[in-house]
């Protein structure tokens, strides 16, 4: 309780600091007001089915001679736990043997049975079920008092209770079962409670799509929550590319996120005893770390990927798809091996949870599952490595593991409405004047730069002079550099560099790391733009 209480005060006073640092003060977290209350769906089991149950497990038991001592029940919105209390001297198998004798005699369909601290659970579907709305869980005591530092609810369990997790600790999450039992809705809580809970200084998303419209409402976020990377155009193609779509682009972000990790460890490594992203966020606030240093404060990134399988699993086609499937799966492993202390969470659904899609590997990071139902027995031990997601009766109905013992928990609704108006509400307010932009990436064995041979000094781009003095001044060049600060496309950012490059400005490429400056000052830049215009 002490070590709650300490932690709590730690939270308020970097929630106060932070308030001083965030560059969006105006911003405000989405209201409850805007999401469904939803009273109709909310369903209650009635004194008499409950009752009538106790009756039939006791009746059942009895014509096989099992002795009970009790029988309780804890009612949730999907099925009901009955804690069945063995007189002395009955074995708890033979009770939890009896399961499939008492899931006919109730005409319930699938009971779930497992053996509790002191009883055995029956966990019997309910004849009317009832939806948990999402505004229950970011209304609720438990998330809104939670201390974690990325709180995630996901449902309600048996007793009630909101299910909240921290992200943080998990450190990244697996998510799978078989179509249409909820998962991409699952998805699209997880997200809305991250809006709830974090501010756009705070938090950072990337969301890969191969459907192509799960989640697009939420490039609305684009200057505010939203990663993305600098390879379009200009900022209407950026903003449609915001959610990666294609194979190529899924591969495209996940390495540039690699390269956001690796500059984020390098950052913790000069900042000295800093082993995790909070222990560094937590000396930037108190001013413990240089600005000027190149140190600044570091949003947490989760990257949400839906359909894992549609990415990884290309075994034919051209070999630029297979490759880009290869790719994808090196960086997802080792952003999972790795993100965590950099800030990098990641969350991946699949409905095809089969042993080459889960791989050991995959399984070995993802310690946190969430298993909606599946098909088969095997399903379910290749998600959780044990059985009882098969037992599930569906829509929402899930197993949550984040330990040794999966809980039950009905996940949250949200509907696509909803989630468009929590985005529309958050992109009405102030934002960044672009979204944040992971650094860019440098295929080091494709070549040592690029050929400078078709890059024609005489024609210079419009904005050639000011972006030279731009890298001069900051002693620092790169194309992502050239676009943020003139807000053009990564294109002509690259064409800009590459003339840059040729007119003996900055160096050649040095893989991830950016440009060498040739020029020391102003005045050897203006010599050198001189003899340009002698060309």
């Amino acid at each position: 309780k002490q070590k709650t209480q300490k932690d709590q005060k730690v939270r308020e006073v970097l929630k106060a600091t932070l308030q001083v640092y965030d560059d969006l003060k105006s911003f405000k977290v989405p209201t409850e007001a805007i999401l469904k209350t939803r009273t109709a769906d909310i369903k209650k089991v009635s004194p008499e089915e409950i009752k009538s149950n106790i009756n039939i497990i006791r009746e059942t038991l009895a014509d096989h001679h099992v002795k009970v001592a009790d029988i309780q029940a804890i009612t949730g919105p999907t099925v009901t736990l009955y804690k069945v209390y063995p007189a002395k001297g009955v074995k708890v198998s033979a009770i939890k043997g009896l399961h499939e004798d008492i899931s006919v005699a109730l005409s319930a369909g699938t009971i779930r049975a497992h053996v509790l601290t002191d009883s055995v659970g029956l966990e019997v579907p309910n004849k009317t079920r009832s939806l948990v709305p999402i505004r229950a869980l970011v209304t609720s005591k438990e998330f809104t008092e939670s201390t974690a530092e990325l709180p995630i609810a996901i449902g309600s369990t048996i007793e009630g209770k909101t299910k909240v997790f921290d992200l943080t600790k998990a450190p990244h999450l697996l998510v799978a079962g078989s179509t249409n039992q909820g998962k991409s809705v699952g998805l699209n809580v997880i997200a809305a409670s991250l809006l709830y809970a974090k501010r756009p200084s705070e938090l950072k998303m990337v969301f890969i799509d191969p459907k192509g419209t799960e989640f697009t409402p939420y490039k609305e976020l684009y200057r505010h929550y939203l990663a993305v990377t600098t390879t379009a155009d200009s900022e209407e193609d950026e903003i449609d590319k915001a959610i990666a779509v294609k194979p190529k682009d899924a591969d495209l972000v996940l390495r540039a996120l690699c390269e956001e990790m690796k500059e984020r460890y390098e950052l913790l490594r000069q900042a000295g005893s800093c082993p995790n992203i909070k222990t560094y966020n937590q000396k930037f606030l108190e001013k413990k770390l240089r600005p000027d240093k190149g140190h600044k404060f570091m949003p947490y990134i989760v990257a949400i990927i839906d359909e894992y399988a549609q990415l990884t699993l290309v075994t034919s086609g051209k070999p630029e798809a297979r490759n880009a499937s290869r790719s994808i799966t090196a960086s997802i492993i080792s952003l999972a091996q790795m993100g965590r202390a950099a800030g990098i969470h990641m969350i991946i659904a699949t409905q095809r949870p089969t042993t080459n899609i889960i791989t050991g590997t995959i399984k070995a990071n993802f310690p946190a599952r969430m298993a909606f139902k599946v098909m088969s027995q095997i399903d379910s031990r290749t998600i959780l490595d044990a059985k009882g997601a098969d037992q599930l009766v569906g829509k929402g109905d899930m197993l949550f593991l984040a330990g040794n013992t999966p809980v039950r928990v009905q996940c949250a609704f949200v509907d696509t409405p909803e989630v468009e108006r929590i985005s529309k509400y958050i992109s009405e307010q102030q934002g960044y004047p672009t979204a944040f932009y992971l650094p860019e990436y440098v295929d080091e064995n494709a070549s040592e730069g690029s050929n400078l041979d078709d890059v024609d000094l005489k024609r210079l781009d419009p904005m050639f002079e000011d972006a030279a003095r731009l890298v001069v001044i900051h002693q620092s060049g790169s194309t992502s550099l050239i676009q943020r600060k003139f807000s053009i496309g990564y294109n002509r950012a690259g064409r800009i560099m590459d003339q840059l490059e040729k007119a003996g400005i900055v160096g050649p490429v040095d893989g991830s790391k950016p440009r060498q400056v040739l020029c020391a000052d102003e005045m050897d830049l203006e010599m050198k733009l001189n003899n340009l215009g002698n060309l």
